[in-house]
Formats: structure tokens, sequence, C-alpha cells
């Protein structure tokens, strides 16, 4: 069996900061599970089945890619799938307060499951889902911050 990493977020929408650090993860592990939280506190503007499907069409050239979407704790999601790795992406020092205090507790629950951080290539730093989903429902346009896919379904989920 090879090495298996999760790459989990909630992807509404996934943008092309969040493809980038996929792509980047599938050619260092065997496989990369895409896995999308499911958060019942958080409010999305995509439904569950349309960031799926989006995740699905935007990863479909990439065979070592799985999408999947699970609750709870993403350290009890990654033994059930085998996972060794927890990949996050860190976009500015920001980020990095946020991330390393998740990871030391992670660490603390399974000191099994590494957490790999990818540094976001500088064109994406500043691109987050919370920033295109402001944009978006303000009438600007996010067509460069996100793939087609997500940006077909942004538009479909404002303008109704």
């Amino acid at each position: 069996m090879g090495r298996i990493a999760v790459y989990a977020g909630s992807f509404d929408p996934i943008t092309h900061g969040h493809l980038d650090l996929v792509k980047r993860a599938s050619v260092l592990f065997d496989e990369v599970v895409l896995a999308m939280g499911e958060n019942p506190s958080k409010k999305y503007l995509l439904s569950p089945d349309d960031r799926r499907d989006i995740l699905h069409a935007c990863t479909a050239d990439l065979d070592n890619v799985h999408v999947d979407s699970f609750n709870g704790l993403l350290i009890d999601y990654c033994r059930k799938r085998g996972a060794s790795v927890i990949v996050r992406g860190l976009r500015a020092v920001t980020d990095f307060e946020f991330e390393f205090q998740i990871g030391l507790a992670n660490m603390d629950m399974a000191p099994d499951i590494e957490t790999v951080f990818l540094l976001t290539e500088p064109r994406n730093i500043f691109i987050s889902s919370s920033l295109v989903k402001e944009i978006a429902t303000n009438g600007g346009d996010v067509q460069r911050y996100v793939p087609v896919p997500a940006y077909e379904a942004l538009m479909k989920a404002i303008n109704g």
C-alpha cells in the first residue's frame, strides 16, 4: 500500500490555490484524498453535491486524487482511510499560527499522522474561498480565482 495523504477543506468553492496544492501533493504522494469537510455550524454557499461535483470535475485528470466527504475529527477520518499524512497549505504568516496550532493538536491526538505544509504559489497568496464568495456576491468578477466548474456553480448559486 502506498502513502495516502488527505487534503481537507470546505472547498466552498475550490480556488486555483487549492487546486495548485492538490496537483503538487499528487506528485508527492501515492494517493491524495480531497476530503470535503461537512461542518454543521458553517454556512455554505454551494451545496454538498455541487461542491463534490466541482471537485470531481477539477481533479478528473489526476488519477491518484480521490474526492470524499467527512464530518468529525480529521484524524479519525485519516485513520479510517489509512492515511498517514495531512496536507495543509500556507498562504501567509497569519495562516501559520492557526495551522500550527491545529497541527500540534493533531500530532498530540495522532502522533502517527504527519502534517505536511505546502507553500502557496505567490500568485495565489491572497485568494481564499471567503474572499471569492465576498467578491462574487457583490457582483465582482472572480473568474481568474477559481476553475471554470467552480465559477459556473458560483454564478448559478448567486443568480438563482
